[in-house]
């Protein structure tokens, strides 16, 4: 039976939020925001195997932030990209081609659980990979590169992508490999199995599972967890 891993890139600076650490580390309700990501997911996927990825110069990292049995630690690339196929290898044999395997933005804490079991749904039945996005709702402004506007684009089919991005091992080797050696752009997991032609399944989240990017996003963060946390205590009373 197919296992399923977790990849969660965590080696970035975070050099956007203009902090004396990276942004993985700064704190959101008393913890790290690393710590907050990795207990969602093992609220939802306790069972599976997981990669941080960390830099090897980092000095914040505390194992006890990490509640999964079955976890290993990969050194970070120079891009998302290298990181996550450092990541693939450090998985080695243990993971098959036909295992499932979800990259997460360590920087979103906020994923919702339901969203987490819909995703983990669509994977299991589609062959290509699905992941977690939601529909453009703002019009869309394309800048004529000193800062005023060219275009307004259609947003009709448009979508956020978001993450978790879930793919078998083996398409998720061979994609990031394929892109590497083509030069191909990837700016996320889902655009580099793209580049080979194939088309991810999109499943529709919330739009609170935000990626912590700039110093406003943890304040935002924070008033999410909180009302998530209120809520989940609403529907047990």
């Amino acid at each position: 039976m197919s296992r399923l891993w977790l990849i969660v890139p965590a080696a970035g600076q975070g050099r956007r939020m203009g902090a004396d650490r990276p942004k993985q580390y700064l704190e959101l309700g008393g913890r790290p925001v690393l710590e907050h990501t990795l207990s969602r997911l093992h609220q939802a996927f306790p069972e599976a195997g997981l990669c941080l990825c960390l830099d090897e110069g980092d000095r914040w990292f505390d194992p006890a932030w990490v509640p999964f049995a079955d976890w290993r630690r990969s050194p970070g690339g120079a891009e998302r990209v290298d990181t996550v196929i450092r990541a693939l290898a450090a998985l080695g044999d243990e993971a098959g081609d036909d295992d499932l395997v979800l990259v997460h933005d360590v920087a979103r804490p906020c994923v919702a659980l339901d969203d987490l079991a819909r995703l983990r749904a669509a994977l299991d039945t589609d062959p290509v990979g699905a992941l977690l996005a939601t529909p453009v709702a703002d019009t869309m402004k394309r800048a004529d590169g000193a800062d005023r506007v060219a275009a307004t684009e259609p947003r009709s089919g448009l979508w956020h992508a978001q993450t978790p991005q879930g793919f078998r091992v083996g398409l998720l080797r061979e994609a990031l490999k394929a892109a590497k050696a083509r030069g191909v752009t990837v700016t996320d997991e889902a655009s580099a199995v793209e580049a080979l032609g194939l088309a991810p399944r999109l499943v529709a989240g919330r739009r609170d599972n935000l990626k912590i990017t700039h110093p406003e996003d943890l304040a935002l963060a924070a008033h999410v967890l909180a009302a998530q946390a209120a809520s989940s205590q609403a529907g047990k009373e």
